[in-house]
């Protein structure tokens, strides 16, 4: 337990991290490039990212929890053999997609998008792609070995090495042109991705398990029946992140704005009010990355009390983090939004996604939990109906003059709500799973509670309030006995054998 507890504590240290850099990175490049260009980028971004979810297949998540197997049962040059079948498979998917996504690039940005703009920085984009997924495979071989260590550092030197080129080198780029600019910062990404991938190779070279024996290929037949529907919930949740912009634009130009007004109200949205709603998501985010390997591990030997241990500690912490979030982005977070990003005026958007949210928190180590106990097409069925009723929904809701960009906020907090609803009724099912989910109901009462309080009264001082709300907050989730002392055992534990 106190192995899980310290790679957990390093990738929250890390990603947190990650994180800020990540935080400063939009604040900068809002501030530096401008509104319609931080639209154009965001745009483009999500179709980056399903192209990387394309060509990948699944084979992360499936490599981690193979070899978390194998180094389980202590079959430890058999690990060898699945890396290698994983880089042969991602090979033959990038030379068999990319030529594909490049031709397809112009319709992409001029029919689906509908932005002209976005073409230069999706022809960027597909250049980074390969890079990704190399990084990606040798990231989730080194996380099935239960290192942790280098999916941690490898977020935080892409982050340094964006932040330091969007500071100095993007202000001395700038032109007249939007689209031009958009692709330079799409290039900047790109420069974060190859560190961090030089990086993971470095480690890599260092940890590699050597042997005598020849290194036989793993059969591809069980990697793809891990792979395959892992796949296919990370590919569609992304394809529907990718119609995202596409729905959220036709709605709101058939509501009455212009392209370049939608543009850039979706490039604050996702570039500001997400990102900012996201950040107290880096425990959550460690968790799920852990929890893969950890609770396979603990499948694998059969150890049913250790895989309840770890899943009830895990889905707590995220609780509670989503019930200070929420109540911390309900209260502050449209203030904090103007205060950071310099927006023209407070849009209440917060005090609509901030309640929604608290679920998103508890949602990725629910998600990695049905990956890791062989439920990935469960997974996968539950993120297709939560991305299909948020785009439905929000081509209703955006395409209405009185609501416009309001229904889609309201549209992307269904999609968070619904997802997240079935992934704990899947989790709820299993049987070999003795958690009980008296916890999200009770810290969201707390959550409700504080929030209602504190809005009846008025202070003079911004952190007085705050204070005062995180320990009323406090109070009601010792009283309802959610924060559990108990589990501070295995911190102890954790630092005696360090």
């Amino acid at each position: 337990m106190a192995s899980f507890v310290k790679g957990t504590l390093l990738l929250t240290v890390v990603i947190f991290l990650s994180k800020l850099f990540g935080f400063v990175y939009r604040m900068q490049f809002m501030r530096i490039a401008g509104e319609e260009v931080v639209g154009i980028y965001m745009t483009a971004y999500p179709a980056f990212i399903f192209f990387i979810s394309l060509v990948q297949l699944g084979l992360p998540i499936a490599l981690t929890k193979v070899v978390a197997e194998l180094y389980a049962k202590g079959k430890i040059t058999d690990t060898k053999s699945v890396l290698k079948t994983c880089l042969r498979i991602s090979t033959v998917s990038i030379l068999v997609l990319l030529p594909v996504l490049w031709f397809i690039t112009p319709t992409i940005a001029e029919t689906l998008l509908q932005s002209e703009g976005t073409r230069y920085p999706l022809i960027v984009a597909i250049y980074t792609v390969p890079i990704v997924v190399y990084a990606g495979i040798i990231k989730a071989y080194l996380l099935g070995l239960g290192k942790t260590t280098p999916t941690a550092w490898s977020s935080l030197i892409e982050q340094t090495i964006r932040i330091a080129a969007i500071s100095f080198a993007l202000p001395y780029l700038l032109t007249d042109s939007s689209t031009t600019n958009a692709a330079f910062a799409m290039g900047m990404t790109a420069l974060g991705e190859c560190a961090a991938f030089i990086y993971l190779l470095i480690h890599y070279h260092f940890v590699k398990i050597r042997t005598d024996k020849k290194v036989s290929t793993y059969r591809s037949g069980p990697l793809f029946r891990i792979a395959l529907p892992s796949a296919g919930s990370k590919l569609f949740g992304t394809f529907t992140w990718f119609l995202e912009p596409i729905v959220f634009l036709k709605a709101l130009t058939i509501s009455g704005l212009t392209a370049t007004a939608a543009t850039t109200l979706y490039g604050v949205i996702s570039g500001v009010h997400i990102p900012l709603l996201l950040f107290p998501a880096f425990i959550p985010a460690a968790l799920a990355i852990i929890l893969i390997p950890a609770i396979s591990n603990a499948a694998a030997v059969q150890n049913v009390r250790l895989l309840n241990q770890r899943i009830t500690i895990s889905l707590r912490l995220c609780s509670l983090i989503g019930c200070y979030a929420a109540t911390f982005f309900l209260l502050y977070g449209d203030f904090l939004a103007v205060e950071l990003f310099h927006l023209k005026d407070e849009t209440n958007y917060m005090k609509i996604l901030a309640p929604i949210f608290y679920f998103y928190y508890i949602q990725s180590p629910l998600l990695s939990i049905l990956q890791a106990l062989d439920q990935a097409r469960v997974a996968m069925m539950n993120s297709i109906y939560g991305g299909i009723g948020k785009l439905l929904l929000m081509l209703v809701l955006a395409a209405q003059p009185m609501l416009q960009q309001y229904g889609a906020i309201i549209a992307i907090g269904f999609g968070v709500l619904l997802t997240s609803f079935l992934h704990i009724a899947s989790v709820r099912n299993n049987p070999k799973i003795e958690v009980g989910f008296r916890l999200f109901a009770a810290s969201y009462g707390c959550f409700v509670v504080t929030c209602i309080v504190q809005s009846m009264i008025s202070y003079n001082s911004m952190i007085t309030s705050i204070v005062i709300t995180f320990a009323l907050l406090t109070i009601l989730l010792a009283l309802t006995k959610q924060i559990n002392l108990s589990d501070f055992r295995y911190v102890r534990l954790l630092f005696s054998r360090l």
